[in-house]
């Protein structure tokens, strides 16, 4: 192997290039490059608010990677906020921050889902939970069984507006394929363009908190319920060919560098996403090396172009089957690219995943024209998540 050097925006990105990796059966063989660069550990903190609080979002924060005497004293905070902030499990959220500007506020993530919860009646209770991407709306509405249509949605969603002052939005995220149909037909209803998207991420991290704080406090709560709508992991199919590149590569970028390139990326780049990392709190050095894929393509602008289209998620290396797995929109799954399975090639595809798992999930896509060019087409942040627990 020979050491080469892959430039993403400007950073300088060192990756050890293996010999070409043949893809799966029926695609022409691509370069690949591989990287086993060890990376630091690093904890995650997830900072989401339990309620809203009208001194705005007062977030708890959860870390992966805690020492016995910190933990015990982020549990003494746990328990004094939440006495603080008094959350009555029944009650429904209806909020906006202050400080927020309302018309600024154009997507929203929603959830409408059954929760581990029975009524009176014994039956599950469903719930409407909506918010953007910075938690700065935050909206919840409890619903019988016997309710659950696109009508009721419908108006649900129109009394957002009405509740909080804020304008309808242009899009709408959801998570759950098995709801598609009613969101979609509810949303249409509305003039909102519903977009299937695990890209929800703080809608996520909010469900999360709220089974700890609201669900589990609830007196229906049913412990042990398994969620009605789990979410989707299908087999995935072959990636199609206005979307494969010509060369791939596993690379790294210092984590200072990942923040510069989510906070120029409206600037910089005409096709990407980023992720809220501040919202998030991640607790990762700067130093700490990022790990991602580098793809390149003689038509960047165009592949990235339909990049944009498909609400990517995530990507997965596939060690058991030897292959490089790119998640998108809700339910799809493509085979990104193969490589043989020598030893030496799942010892590294094995080291992308170790890496990707100490920075709490956190990884990229950068599409260029060249692996050596200093720029971007375009670039994605991705984030590994488990499902939410309703």
């Amino acid at each position: 192997m020979t050491t080469a050097t892959a430039i993403v925006a400007g950073h300088g990105l060192t990756l050890r290039r293996s010999l070409p990796l043949p893809n799966p059966p029926g695609r022409p063989t691509t370069s690949v490059s591989l990287s086993a660069r060890p990376v630091t550990p690093a904890g995650r903190r997830m900072i989401v608010p339990a309620s809203p609080s009208p001194r705005g979002c007062r977030c708890r924060s959860i870390s992966s990677e805690t020492s016995p005497t910190a933990a015990s004293a982020a549990a003494d905070v746990t328990e004094d906020e939440i006495e603080e902030d008094d959350v009555d499990p029944q009650a429904e959220v209806c909020y906006l921050d202050p400080d927020a500007d309302p018309e600024s506020i154009r997507e929203w993530e929603l959830d409408f889902c059954s929760r581990p919860i029975l009524d009176a009646r014994g039956k599950k209770v469903w719930e409407l939970v909506v918010c953007d991407a910075t938690l700065s709306l935050q909206f919840t509405r409890y619903f019988p069984n016997n309710a659950i249509n696109s009508v009721t949605l419908r108006d649900a969603l129109a009394s957002v507006p009405e509740a909080l002052g804020v304008p309808l939005p242009d899009r709408v995220r959801f998570f759950r394929s098995q709801m598609q149909t009613i969101i979609t037909r509810a949303c249409g209803e509305l003039g909102v363009k519903a977009v299937p998207s695990r890209r929800c991420v703080s809608l996520l991290l909010w469900l999360e908190e709220r089974y700890e704080a609201v669900y589990s406090r609830h007196p229906g709560f049913q412990a042990g319920t398994r969620p009605l709508l789990a979410l989707d992991n299908p087999f995935p199919t072959m990636l199609p060919d206005n979307l494969v590149g010509d060369k791939w590569a596993f690379v790294q970028l210092p984590f200072s560098a990942v923040r510069e390139e989510v906070e120029s990326l409206k600037r910089r780049y005409a096709f990407g996403a980023g992720l809220d990392l501040d919202l998030l709190g991640f607790e990762i050095e700067d130093s700490t090396l990022v790990p991602g894929v580098a793809a390149e393509s003689s038509r960047a602008k165009p592949l990235a172009a339909w990049m944009n289209g498909l609400e990517i998620c995530a990507m997965e290396a596939d060690t058991g089957r030897g292959s490089l797995i790119l998640s998108a929109g809700v339910s799809t799954r493509y085979v990104y690219s193969g490589y043989q399975k020598t030893p030496a090639a799942t010892q590294e595809a094995e080291a992308w995943e170790a890496a990707k798992k100490a920075c709490g999930g956190l990884h990229f896509l950068a599409i260029q024209e060249n692996l050596n060019s200093d720029g971007c087409v375009g670039f994605w942040l991705l984030l590994d998540l488990p499902p939410p627990p309703v």
